[in-house]
């Protein structure tokens, strides 16, 4: 049988790489930011359904969705990102659906979901990996590695699910506060738990 999985973990946990680790041990990842871009990139009927709500303002001069223009006005504004996962996020789940689709019987299926947790989706797969880090330790990575400051590091987390919301809806935990050969010991012992019941 398929084992369909969902990942999930604050910003800067390491999320992206247990995704990495996995698809290497030999599970399929279906990245769900990844298809997000894809599904409304130039010329694509998503694209096309967000002019019509929010308006050509949104495109830049090359006729591609302006990122940084569309994040900041759903980033503090609840209703305008509804308006927004209204029409994206149907075209991310048919996407997923068909890449799933494509993976045959006894696949080992992971469906990267940074914000699997917020969305309330994590009952509709037979296991949740949440990698988890500390709140100070997210900051100092997000800082240290991505250049951000402080206030908005700590204003990205606390946009998102809390540590116990997530830590609720988890089948296995990966705590992300060691090394890399720490974390891949990890991955691979929850990877043989999932590769034996598919």
């Amino acid at each position: 049988m398929t084992v369909r999985v969902g990942l999930t973990g604050g910003i800067a946990s390491g999320k992206s790489s247990v995704s990495a680790i996995l698809a290497e041990l030999g599970a399929v990842v279906i990245d769900a930011d990844l298809i997000a871009r894809e599904v409304v990139a130039r010329g694509t009927p998503g694209l096309d359904a967000v002019v019509a709500e929010f308006g050509p303002e949104l495109l830049t001069s090359e006729g591609d969705l302006d990122r940084p223009a569309m994040g900041a006005l759903v980033f503090g504004d609840a209703a305008e990102r509804k308006r927004l996962e209204a029409i994206i996020h149907p075209l991310v789940h048919a996407r997923s659906a068909e890449l799933e689709a494509e993976a045959g019987d006894h696949a080992v299926v992971v469906h990267d979901i940074p914000l699997l947790a917020e969305v309330g989706r994590a009952g509709s797969f037979d296991e949740v990996i949440v990698v988890d880090a500390p709140a100070d330790l997210q900051v100092s990575r997000m800082v240290e590695d991505r250049g951000w400051t402080r206030e908005d590091a700590e204003s990205r987390i606390a946009a998102q699910a809390t540590r116990e919301d997530r830590l609720a809806i988890a089948t296995h935990v990966i705590e992300n506060t060691g090394t890399l050969s720490d974390l891949r010991a990890r991955v691979e012992e929850i990877y043989a738990v999932l590769a034996a019941r598919a």
